[in-house]
């Protein structure tokens, strides 16, 4: 465990090397620690954070740069949340103003702003709730053999996708089969709609339609998309301004992985419980409905392509809507302090803007 001096040394060490990404010798510390320190004194200090392991010897300087240990170190136990400048903040409100027809349209403008913010790769996730229920299913014939089957959900999802039909599933069938649909289905959690559609609901189309042949297939396919959760990145292209020229297969590796969104909710440690390497937050505010933020680094994230790299993730909460997730991936020598702060105000930002959609909605469907 540092001692007080040593803790200083260190956090200085980290917000001199994010900030000008040269290693940090003594007499830049001495220059720049609070207090008067002698050379001599700084070099003993930093060769007891070397010997801990907080800090490593850079191969082309005398200087020392924190290690993963010491990134831990510093955001577990001393990194503070810089204040957002007003500009910054006038800049997000004016990004999220905009109408919105979706909710997904909030959640994916959140990643473009973040990212274009930061000069990182971001990526959000909207809020997930248990409680969403269906409340609308509609079919609109587009010509002979055609349909656009559209979808809507308690939580400002509406999903709509293009079908061809088969002729076995005429105009009438069809039209019976959205009738019970959402005679049955409609105010139901969507998890119970899933359940139905395997049960239930297949009996009582057999009981009044002709043929229903595809349409249990077509249903569930949007639904599924309906009630997917989507993944937003914003910013893919920034990777480039971290990667060497002989590191570029690395880096389409990590795009692939990007891709997939099978991975992302390992990546984002959906799965997980908060942990202890949580950063602990000022009380809330009555408007702040902000979750627990917190970084991963390197091996913490058991994918070798990741190694150099961070993931900083904010939980918000959206009241009975749901939780949702907004992440910043960059290299790990991020000026965390900073980017902390803002995802903190991003996050108050975002949760606004989507109590606003869902306001505006309940008070337009009532």
């Amino acid at each position: 465990m540092p001692t007080k001096r040593q803790a200083m040394i260190l956090a200085e060490i980290v917000r001199i090397y994010n900030e000008t990404g040269q290693p940090v010798g003594s007499k830049t510390l001495m220059n720049q620690l609070p207090i008067h320190i002698s050379s001599a004194t700084i070099r003993n200090e930093m060769a007891v954070l070397e010997d801990d392991g907080l800090i490593t010897k850079n191969h082309t300087s005398s200087g020392r740069v924190p290690s993963t240990a010491g990134y831990r170190y510093y955001l577990d136990n001393l990194v503070q949340p810089s204040a957002v400048p007003r500009p910054v903040f006038d800049k997000i409100a004016q990004n999220f103003n905009h109408d919105y027809r979706e909710i997904d349209d909030i959640v994916k403008q959140a990643a473009t702003i973040l990212s274009s913010l930061t000069n990182y790769t971001a990526i959000s996730l909207g809020p997930e709730n248990a409680q969403v229920t269906l409340t609308g299913f509609r079919v609109i014939p587009l010509g002979s053999d055609q349909i656009i089957a559209i979808l809507a959900t308690s939580a400002g999802t509406v999903e709509s996708r293009v079908y061809r039909i088969t002729g076995q599933l005429d105009t009438d069938d069809l039209e019976k089969a959205v009738r019970i649909i959402n005679d049955q289905l409609v105010g139901l959690p969507i998890n119970q709609v899933k359940t139905k559609l395997v049960t239930e609901i297949p009996r009582l189309l057999s009981q009044y339609l002709h043929s229903a042949t595809g349409f249990l297939d077509l249903f569930g396919d949007v639904l599924k998309r309906a009630a997917a959760q989507h993944y937003y990145i914003g910013g893919r292209s920034n990777l480039l301004n971290f990667v060497q020229p002989d590191e570029l297969d690395q880096l389409k590796s990590i795009y692939q992985l990007l891709d997939k969104e099978s991975v992302l909710p390992s990546l984002l440690d959906l799965d997980q419980a908060a942990t202890d390497d949580e950063i602990k937050q000022p009380p809330m505010t009555d408007h702040r409905i902000l979750g627990p933020i917190s970084v991963r680094l390197g091996d913490e994230f058991n994918n070798s392509l990741l190694s150099d790299y961070g993931l900083i993730t904010a939980k918000y909460h959206v009241g009975q809507h749901g939780d949702g997730m907004i992440a910043i991936l960059g290299p790990t020598s991020m000026p965390y302090s900073q980017l902390i702060g803002l995802m903190q105000l991003f996050s108050d930002e975002l949760v606004k803007k989507l109590f606003e959609y869902y306001g505006y909605f309940h008070t337009d469907d009532s």
